[in-house]
């Protein structure tokens, strides 16, 4: 505890809200090229590098926590993981281990099972949330396709039924799914409608045919303006209810082929149309333009 002033400084006045941009374990797959990978720690070194804060994966292995440990130290990086549940008895396990690993940031959970629908989703998403917030780790359900969110309509439900469920938002998921060439009135207002609960952003583009595409090397493409918006929208409902020391997870999230387009789709699809190391950039540096914009009017 410092003073200033006569003023009693505390470390939490000293720790605003503020961003953490991960870049996803999965989106350093392929990058070297050739069919060749990167090694463990020439993917740390290159995310840090880079400027990332953190790392979006999973928890360690126990023969590799050692290895993780040292290179998280090593290069200042923060670490967020995912999960898959499918019922409340996955999600204890999987809380389990994450607190016996520690040093996690949040939990990103895809809730495996799609074709469960109303009270009872709501049941489960409910059980979920009363887990994860017992265990005291940040775990925000994500809208994804083939999980219980894949339904724009359903994830409006489920919110207006559980005050406390935070999500994390990725919606390439809906645009595609949705086959959004454009965003009509209608489906604006009802985007509109999940961010406010927006807790983490997963960075992709959709152009409402392709899951994930190329926005340009200065964001020309059409579609980037509403993700924009999008992005930018979460983020500001997120400060507007941020205390001090929270952190908002922007997770850069482009997946390596068969997931990004290739050339060769009917051989081994390894050749992508785009650089997506420097997309992954670019999205980086948007997302702490984004930032600072929302936070310049606090």
């Amino acid at each position: 505890m410092n003073s200033y002033e006569g003023e009693v400084i505390t470390m939490e006045k000293l720790c605003p809200p503020s961003l953490e941009v991960h870049m996803s374990w999965w989106g350093m797959t392929g990058l070297a090229g050739n069919g060749q990978e990167l090694s463990l720690e020439q993917r740390f070194e290159l995310i840090a590098e880079a400027g990332f804060d953190g790392i979006n994966g999973f928890i360690p292995s126990p023969e590799d926590e050692g290895k993780w440990n040292q290179l998280l130290d090593y290069y200042g990086l923060k670490l967020s993981v995912n999960t898959y549940p499918r019922t409340p008895e996955d999600m204890v396990e999987f809380l389990q281990r994450a607190k016996q690993y520690g040093r996690i940031q949040h939990i990103n959970v895809q809730v495996m099972t799609p074709f469960v629908i109303g009270e009872k989703a709501v049941e489960l998403l409910r059980e979920l949330d009363k887990l994860s917030a017992a265990a005291g780790i940040p775990a925000y359900v994500e809208t994804h396709r083939g999980t219980i969110t894949q339904d724009l309509l359903r994830t409006i439900s489920y919110i207006e039924s559980l005050e406390t469920l935070r999500l994390t938002i990725d919606l390439s998921h809906y645009v595609v799914a949705g086959e959004m060439h454009t965003i009509s009135e209608e489906t604006e207002s009802h985007i509109q409608k999940l961010l406010p609960r927006t807790s983490a952003i997963h960075s992709r583009v959709s152009n409402g045919e392709q899951i994930q595409v190329d926005v340009g090397a200065r964001g020309e493409h059409a579609m980037l303006q509403h993700f924009e918006r999008w992005w930018h929208s979460g983020m500001r409902h997120w400060c507007d209810s941020a205390s001090q020391g929270d952190i908002f997870p922007f997770v850069v999230e482009l997946g390596p082929p068969p997931y990004a387009i290739t050339t060769d789709e009917n051989g081994d699809r390894r050749r992508e149309i785009s650089d997506r190391w420097e997309q992954s950039l670019f999205f980086m540096r948007m997302a702490r333009r984004i930032w600072t914009e929302v936070n310049s009017n606090y």
